[in-house]
């Protein structure tokens, strides 16, 4: 393997473990743009959002054992705006 690319395999795992998520986006959006195969891409923000915000909400709200009070504190957003987003992803029950 030639040092430029042994180097910059360092500086991948590095980045992935000081930003595990965001390397993880930037790894399926690359993916995402060589599947394209010459196709448009639309709506991107929407489709990352949606595919980052529910298993988050699920996690959390596991963690917080169901409670919306602390899970709305862990999330730093209020507890209507996590009801709203619950609802939207039919997690509301």
């Amino acid at each position: 393997m030639n040092s430029v690319k042994k180097t910059s395999l360092i500086s991948n795992e590095s980045e992935r473990r000081k930003n595990p998520i965001g390397a993880c986006i930037s790894t399926a959006l690359d993916r995402y743009f060589k599947d394209l195969e010459g196709h448009k891409p639309k709506d991107i923000y929407e489709m990352v959002i949606t595919e980052v915000e529910y298993p988050m909400l699920v996690a959390v709200m596991k963690y917080s054992r169901g409670n919306q009070c602390k899970a709305s504190e862990i999330l730093g957003i209020n507890r209507s705006t996590l009801r709203k987003k619950l609802a939207k992803y039919g997690l509301n029950n």
